[in-house]
């Protein structure tokens, strides 16, 4: 992780350091207002491309999963 200074202008603009843009391939970024601070995230040129494949394979079966939710919440009874 690293850490780069950036000058606020006038208008309200930021400019990216040049090895940043270059990493992330990215026009544009997404900045997330945390309130004492903010996280600043590339967004890819086709989103739904970039997410093809982030989740393949197979998932729990349905009944995992709902045993799952059920052992996780103190106020669920058993049935």
């Amino acid at each position: 992780m690293s850490s780069a200074h950036a000058k606020v202008t006038g208008n309200g603009q930021i400019s990216l350091p040049a090895d940043l843009r270059r990493r992330w391939g990215a026009s544009s970024v997404l900045v997330i207002d945390r309130g004492d601070y903010a996280i600043v995230r590339p967004i890819p040129e086709d989103p739904v491309s970039a997410l093809l494949g982030a989740h393949a394979g197979p998932g729990p079966d349905s009944e995992d999963a709902r045993a799952a939710e059920r052992s996780a919440d103190p106020t669920s009874r058993p049935r």
